[in-house]
């Protein structure tokens, strides 16, 4: 009884082997079928290809100058791609390629637009209506967050927190932050009308647009006599800015003086260079070296503060600030409180292009009277 059962076992395990094999066996045919067409296709595929290439007729060179090889990929791009193209963007992406490529997060193209609003930011004026926005990350609106005294904006009674919904009756909640600016922007003089979300009220606000002078400089007169001045650019209009607050200052006798230079990015070189005037006693305010080796000296009169002075910084006080501080370290005349400053010891140049759009360059470094 034994031995039946033990070769019923044998039988049964001998059954269990066979159909295993011809299960295992057919997937074996299967997946090398499988493989087989797959295979199969990559080989149309990658021969497709080999025959756009080959079709196109081109003959093989060791080298190629660059207009023969830009002439030769839009050409390619015209005959294979397969939505529209749009050359100027084309071309606006290779210009800002060739200057990407230099390696230099400071030398840029820019377009004729770009340019525009660059020149528009260094002047510190503009036509509109004195207010800052920035993209709510919660309700995704463009809202307000500062408005500059004296401006359509305040005249008209926007708050601070305000939410832009409609522009000139248009709804622009869905629009991109820099198109609803370029919409409220315009003429002096003419006419506008926001539709503004002030908590859970909708208020229209009819506003005219003027020429608006942005503010880089904030003074205050602190206890003990103590002045305060916030440089929050180095734009044109900040000369003028700061001309008036120091005079103010003095005016009202402050014994010391604080200059504020934590998070400003710089901005224009004259400009550092007459608030530096404005501090500094006779001499070295700072030089620059191009790639020979030449450059420019800038030196101060002997009209100087003449007072306790700190400078307070960090490491987004950039550039022009650092000049700026640089200077007053080296002369003895001021302390620097804060952080280490950002670093950015370089100096740009706009050139021009005929069509309207223009690059900025690196073209010199520049060093403090101690060489910092």
């Amino acid at each position: 009884m034994k031995e039946e059962n033990e070769e019923v076992v044998k039988k049964e395990e001998t059954t269990q082997e066979r159909d295993f094999r011809k299960k295992l066996k057919k997937e074996i045919y299967y997946n090398y079928i499988i493989g087989f067409l797959t295979g199969f296709m990559l080989v149309i595929v990658i021969s497709g290809i080999d025959k756009i290439v080959k079709t196109d007729d081109i003959t093989p060179m060791e080298t190629m100058d660059s207009q023969q090889k830009i002439n030769l990929i839009n050409r390619y791009l015209k005959e294979s791609y397969v939505d529209k193209l749009d050359q100027d963007k084309i071309e606006e992406g290779m210009y800002k390629g060739m200057l990407y490529g230099v390696g230099d997060p400071y030398t840029s193209y820019f377009t004729k637009a770009e340019i525009a609003k660059f020149s528009e930011q260094m002047s510190g004026h503009y036509a509109g209506i004195g207010v800052m926005v920035e993209l709510d990350t919660d309700s995704r609106l463009l809202t307000i967050t500062n408005i500059f005294d004296g401006a359509p904006g305040a005249k008209a009674g926007l708050k601070i927190g305000d939410k832009i919904v409609k522009v000139n009756g248009e709804d622009v909640t869905l629009i991109p932050a820099e198109t609803i600016i370029q919409k409220i922007k315009g003429k002096a003089g003419t006419k506008l009308k926001l539709s503004i979300l002030r908590q859970t009220e909708t208020l229209d606000i009819d506003l005219t647009r003027e020429n608006v002078e942005i503010p880089t400089v904030k003074y205050k007169v602190l206890t003990n006599d103590i002045g305060y001045i916030q440089l929050l650019s180095f734009d044109e209009i900040t000369i003028s800015q700061f001309d008036n607050a120091l005079k103010s200052l003095r005016d009202k006798k402050i014994k010391s003086l604080i200059i504020d230079l934590r998070n400003n990015p710089g901005g224009a070189l004259q400009t550092v260079i007459h608030i530096a005037d404005a501090i500094l006693p006779k001499g070295l305010i700072m030089y620059t070296e191009n790639k020979n080796g030449k450059g420019e000296r800038f030196e101060s009169d002997d009209n100087a503060l003449h007072m306790p002075l700190a400078v307070l910084v960090n490491e987004n006080s950039a550039s022009a600030s650092e000049v700026l501080a640089g200077a007053i370290k080296a002369h003895g005349v001021g302390n620097l409180v804060g952080t280490k400053t950002f670093g950015k010891g370089v100096v740009q140049k706009i050139l021009p292009l005929p069509d309207g759009s223009a690059i900025k360059v690196t073209v010199s470094k520049y060093y403090t009277p101690d060489r910092v």
